[in-house]
């Protein structure tokens, strides 16, 4: 009799043409390119755990998710036998074996997302799905000191988008650095989960910091308040990578 085994893959994608990571009814997913791509390799319908809910047009570099397979192909070798039947902007970088007991989803301690910013005068068009266009001048060291406001432990509802349901909206950021590398600006965010859109509202509050809009010390302000209103917009999904999920 087959053993079931738990294989755990690490992907990267483009996530211009999808909806998300997510099934959806309204277009094509990350998670059924995988999970058709298996069944394919397999000849068996496998549902595969993802570790995050990326938004329609969100990219990845660390991706993690897992299956549960009867299959005897060796862990390793799925990696190459999914990308066989996997489109060009999908791709596993790893495939192996794990513990039984392990969730993609519910056994991650953190993870870290990057948005880039190109700030100068002319738009982009070769890099226009992974960079968000932001032609106003920026005041960098006042967004540096902005974002300390948003590390430790807080209630980060002013930071969701309306109407999400979640149990809590307390997260814990540990980190959040903005580099700037001529052109492009840089905002590395690593916390213990994130809200739906979280990232992208934290990034434009930052930006509407750099353009004196608000002061660094409404920061500490707008947490508190728990109001979405308060913030500031939400920047586009193309700008967002998520670089690395940890366990």
């Amino acid at each position: 009799m087959a053993l079931t085994k738990n294989i755990k893959l690490l992907i990267e994608y483009d996530g211009t043409n999808y909806c998300g990571w997510q099934r959806q009814n309204n277009g094509e997913s990350i998670q059924q390119k995988i999970e058709e791509a298996i069944e394919n390799v397999t000849g068996v319908f496998s549902k595969v755990i993802g570790s995050s809910r990326t938004d329609a047009g969100v990219h990845a570099k660390g991706f993690v998710c897992n299956f549960f397979t009867e299959n005897s192909i060796p862990p390793n070798n799925f990696k190459r036998a999914l990308n066989a039947f996997l489109p060009e902007d999908i791709v596993v970088v790893e495939s192996k074996e794990v513990d039984k007991e392990f969730h993609s989803r519910y056994n991650s301690i953190g993870k870290r997302y990057v948005y880039t910013v190109v700030n100068g005068s002319n738009r982009p068009a070769i890099e226009r799905n992974y960079v968000y266009y932001f032609n106003k001048t920026l005041d960098i060291e006042r967004m540096r000191k902005a974002s300390k406001y948003f590390l430790g432990t807080h209630d980060f509802s002013a930071f969701k988008k309306q109407g999400s349901s979640v149990k809590t909206s307390v997260r814990t950021i540990k980190e959040l650095t903005i580099d700037k590398d001529g052109k492009y600006i840089r905002f590395s965010i690593t916390g213990d989960g994130f809200l739906y859109n979280m990232v992208r509202i934290i990034v434009g509050t930052l930006l509407d910091v750099g353009v004196s809009k608000f002061n660094p010390e409404d920061i500490e302000k707008i947490i508190t308040s728990k109001n979405r209103a308060n913030a500031g917009k939400s920047v586009p999904a193309c700008g967002l990578i998520l670089e690395e999920v940890f366990y």
